[in-house]
């Protein structure tokens, strides 16, 4: 079938404008693939050192240099509880390559931070910039050009964006991207947003929050609803470095274990050793990234996606803009209803018929790009199937089913939740900033209303608290970006704003910060760029300014005289609080040369 047209013109803007940076990435790898792993270049000491902890059958493998070798780069702690499975891992990895005539290693670790640990507290400002620092960890680990491809065992917010960012780096180099699956389902999503609400109310005490929430997160796995989290495994498997319907089948199952073994022998085989090399910068093309982008789209993802992917197309050597986001967002239709765009959980979704079923719809409108190369092979088609195991225990791929099994979870393209993907680029005398209108009743689309101006979460919260914002308004939190103080999420307004929306008046959010994949219910424009420690007009801001947020105009203005705006001088903010402690000390240098969120509020 013919491509969208959209689909299509998008991307070749992209291609287009990435062409110069694209070659001269292109041509580093390609030099990368001419020069191979040097292990048979390193020096005796280099290479006994290399191999020195390895059993002596592994060790006579990697000196020969004839058997690939597995880098694995791990997310793996104990404390994130999607990250807890990767623990058995590296053994059965290990495993798995010498049954296969290889080797594997643990090239590194990377750090994972728990967003939902950090929120509302002072780590989070860490939280953005941690992404940096896991793509630069990744390259340390592969930094010693002893491996001919490398397994990616991370799943969270900003761990598979840093994990890509580094393997392109090294796109020489075949990459797997291997998940660990979601938690089975606990307290259902809306119920938890529910006892949030009526915590923030008042209405019930914090024992019985903390149960609800314990109820909730209660198991290894993913979170459940359809955050960064769970919009980074859909994008891994929508862009071909998942093995097909790997992203949403629980821990410690049979069928995840086998995925597991069925991706260390794919690894093994995709190696320049055999005859299928497929590194990853073949893989992630223009055609690919458009195809992410679709997915997003396709299922309400995280807005924090509008900042990852920008950051690692760029890795790659392609430029993707928000407005290539917004204009697949107006073509691409909404398919998914995952909390919090509706009440069912990613295991309600997987049980639907989940990638499979997503995918194949969207091929079936011409919106993704078919023609790509996967780590399973060529053409996105084959992620049409599912695996399954078979009566040896391994995993086979069958055809998925041909339609949703479930059309409340998972719409059809010719009858869609919504015609469009509600992700929308909001322009204005305030700059530019996205938002996520999928879970926004069109009611509440357009806000016009005075602006409240806040520097703090907490100083929102006192004013909740005292009866200070009954009534309708526009919060202002600025100076919450990247080179402010890390640009945190900000998810502790989420529950008073619902309140507010629910007694019936009209509010909005704008910030120059984040609220990410749980964006819900109430119109927050956000990312706002420029910020305002770097002069944006949001710092221009007085309370009681009359602002105009209509998300389907894509607008966002401050209803003022120009001559008065003009006029009008930048405010200040006392920033010092948010630069020293838990380790904040430590990341003066990433607020100092961070960029812009449009360009990915990356540090390279």
């Amino acid at each position: 079938m013919t491509l969208n047209k959209t689909v299509e013109q998008v991307t070749d803007r992209i291609r287009t404008r990435s062409r110069d940076r694209r070659s001269e990435y292109l041509e580093r790898v390609e030099a990368a693939i001419n020069d191979g792993p040097r292990r048979a270049e390193l020096s005796c000491s280099n290479l006994a050192h290399a191999c020195a902890a390895m059993p002596d059958s592994d060790k006579s493998d990697l000196k020969g240099n004839q058997a690939p070798n597995l880098a694995i780069i791990t997310a793996y702690n104990d404390m994130l509880s999607a990250h807890q499975p990767f623990e058995s891992y590296p053994s059965r990895i290990r495993d798995v390559a010498r049954a296969t005539g290889g080797t594997a290693q643990v090239a590194s670790g990377v750090p994972a931070m728990c967003d939902g640990v950090t929120q509302g507290q002072p780590g989070m400002d860490l939280s953005l910039f941690s992404r940096d620092v896991i793509a630069m960890s990744t390259a340390v680990g592969l930094s010693h050009n002893v491996y001919d491809a490398a397994l990616y065992l991370g799943i969270c917010d900003k761990i598979v964006p840093g994990l890509m960012i580094g393997a392109l780096t090294f796109g020489h180099l075949p990459a797997i991207f291997v998940p660990a699956g979601p938690m089975v389902s606990g307290l259902p999503n809306d119920e938890k947003n529910m006892a949030r609400q009526l915590y923030a109310e008042g209405k019930i005490g914090r024992a019985e929050l903390l149960d609800a929430e314990s109820q909730s997160y209660h198991a290894p796995g993913t979170c459940t609803f359809y955050g960064t989290a769970n919009s980074n495994q859909m994008l891994m498997e929508i862009m071909g470095l998942h093995l097909p319907g790997a992203s949403f089948i629980n821990p410690n199952t049979p069928l995840r274990d086998a995925l597991t073994t069925s991706a260390t022998r794919r690894a093994l085989a995709i190696t320049a050793l055999g005859n299928e090399f497929t590194p990853i910068a073949k893989i992630v093309d223009e055609r690919v990234l458009v195809n992410g982008i679709v997915g997003l789209h396709a299922t309400g993802g995280s807005t924090n996606l509008t900042l990852h992917l920008v950051a690692i197309a760029r890795a790659a050597g392609i430029e993707i803009s928000w407005d290539d986001f917004a204009d697949l967002s107006g073509v691409v239709p909404l398919l998914t209803r995952i909390y919090p765009n509706g009440p069912a959980d990613v295991n309600r979704f997987q049980a639907a018929g989940g990638m499979s079923v997503l995918i194949s719809e969207l091929l079936t409108d011409s919106l993704l790009h078919e023609d790509v190369q996967t780590v399973f092979g060529p053409g996105l088609a084959a992620y049409t199937k599912e695996p399954k195991l078979d009566d040896a225990g391994d995993t086979t791929w069958s055809p998925g089913p041909q339609k949703s099994l479930d059309p409340q979870i998972i719409a059809s393209a010719m009858l869609p939740h919504s015609p469009n993907g509600g992700l929308r680029v909001l322009d204005g005398n305030l700059g530019r900033s996205v938002i996520k209108v999928s879970a926004v009743k069109p009611e509440f689309h357009l806000t016009q209303a005075p602006a409240v101006i806040f520097h703090s979460q907490e100083e929102f919260q006192n004013a909740f608290e005292a009866g200070k914002l009954d009534r309708d308004f526009v919060a202002v939190m600025r100076f919450q970006g990247p080179k402010a103080c890390g640009m945190p999420e900000l998810h502790k307004l989420t529950p008073p704003l619902g309140v507010l929306q629910d007694k019936g008046f009209k509010v909005a959010l704008i910030t120059d910060g984040r609220m990410s994949g749980a964006s819900g219910k109430i119109p927050a424009a956000i990312h706002l760029t420029p910020e305002a420690v770097d002069g944006g007009p949001i710092a221009k801001l007085r309370d009681g300014d009359l602002i105009r947020l209509d998300a389907d105009a894509g607008t966002l203005e401050v209803l003022i005289e120009d001559s008065i705006w003009n006029e009008r001088q930048l405010a200040s903010a006392d920033l010092s609080a948010s630069r020293s402690g838990i380790g904040r000390e430590l990341f003066s240098v990433f607020r100092a040369q961070v960029g812009s969120a449009e360009t990915g509020a990356s540090v390279f």
